[in-house]
């Protein structure tokens, strides 16, 4: 059984602290914009998890505001005492709740105190692997249809999925704080990680988001479930690659083609490179702004006939995170974008760091590097 895609998420000041000290007010690290931005993450996820120490300490609500409280993701927490307040926020916003507890002891009390308020789940403890449980406890959200994992925290939890290898992405807003408190609350605790203290992670996007800086690390490469390409997928890129040879001719930027398609086969946009005129405007932009909003985005399929580009000169906002703001899971391509005009584009590398299933079809390359051959011979 598959395991969803795991984004951890959290804010930290310069010094690396969550907050500051047990018992004093929380501190806010995020900015105004980072809150948005949060909220668009876990919109785009099918399932949020904080571990139960968080909802202790902090209380919080998990809002999305960007969703109907009846099409929220399911909301998770992770319990090994079962000591779980029913009167905390965090039941009672939003949609479908569940509770992992661990042990046949925590399940029971986890039972007796929100039973009521959420589906409880036993996971078993493992003797002399007190971290264990955290591979059921992917894999059963896998059969709920949890795709898309985000984590919120705490630290122990960041620290327990990290040492394990279970986390797929890590995305890092760090704060123009310093708290210099000795025993505030950390990222991350003492361990053994993989690959050890040499081992370098794949940094996919540095952004300011107001005052705060946000990075954005791409931490292992586990297959996903739908990796292979269908019938349908060979049919819709050989469009796209139709498409693109219909893009107004350039010297100075390829021509692309690009279809979304929703779960159901339905056709939902189409665009192409300078679409309409403009000589910036990308097909997956093109594409993407049409059918803005529409909730079968989320089951929806991209197909490009080049690869989306991760940096792009001509606009700040590249068409992986046109993408991955959509919050479509797939992409289907033709060819990786060279470096002709932007070194290293590394779209693919984006979208996977943030969950969305890349698949290429090379034996359509050809197709879709035709519209552009006066570039690639230049």
């Amino acid at each position: 059984m598959s395991m969803p895609h795991v984004l951890l998420s959290a804010a930290v000041s310069l010094d690396g602290c969550l907050d500051t000290r047990p018992g004093e007010d929380r501190l806010l690290l995020s900015s105004e914009e980072d809150f948005r931005r949060v909220d668009a993450e876990r919109a785009s996820s099918d399932a949020v998890l904080v571990g139960a120490g968080t909802l202790r300490a902090d209380n919080p609500r998990l809002r999305v505001r960007s969703r109907a409280p009846h099409a929220y993701p399911l909301k998770v927490t992770v319990t090994r005492s079962g000591a779980l307040d029913p009167a905390w926020r965090f039941w009672h916003h939003g949609g479908r709740k569940a509770v992992y507890a661990v042990g046949a002891r925590a399940h029971a009390r986890a039972v007796a105190a929100v039973g009521d308020l959420a589906e409880v789940y036993e996971v078993t403890e493992v003797a002399g692997d007190e971290n264990a449980a955290w591979e059921a406890v992917l894999r059963h959200l896998r059969t709920l249809g949890v795709r898309r994992l985000m984590v919120e925290g705490g630290g122990q939890v960041h620290t327990q999925l990290l040492q394990r290898g279970l986390a797929d992405e890590l995305q890092l807003a760090v704060a123009p704080l310093l708290v210099g408190q000795r025993d505030a609350p950390r990222m991350l605790g003492p361990g053994t990680y993989p690959g050890g203290p040499l081992h370098r992670l794949t940094l996919v996007e540095t952004r300011p988001v107001g005052d705060v800086v946000l990075l954005r690390y791409a931490l292992s490469r586990r297959p996903g479930a739908d990796g292979r390409a269908t019938a349908a997928d060979s049919a819709w890129l050989a469009e796209a690659c139709r498409l693109a040879a219909a893009c107004p001719p350039s010297r100075t930027a390829f021509s692309v083609g690009a279809i979304v398609v929703a779960a159901d086969g339905e056709e939902l946009a189409r665009g192409h490179s300078r679409e309409g005129g403009d000589p910036h405007v990308h097909a997956e932009e093109s594409a993407l702004a049409k059918p803005a909003g529409d909730p079968r985005l989320r089951g929806a399929t991209v197909y490009s006939s080049l690869e989306p580009c991760g940096r792009r000169a001509s606009r700040p906002r590249p068409c992986a995170r046109w993408i991955i703001d959509s919050g479509v899971r797939r992409v289907v391509t033709a060819w990786r974008e060279p470096d002709t005009f932007v070194a290293a584009a590394a779209g693919a590398e984006l979208l996977q760091a943030s969950g969305v299933t890349v698949v290429e079809i090379p034996r359509y390359a050809d197709a879709a590097m035709s519209p552009n051959a006066h570039l690639l011979s230049s």
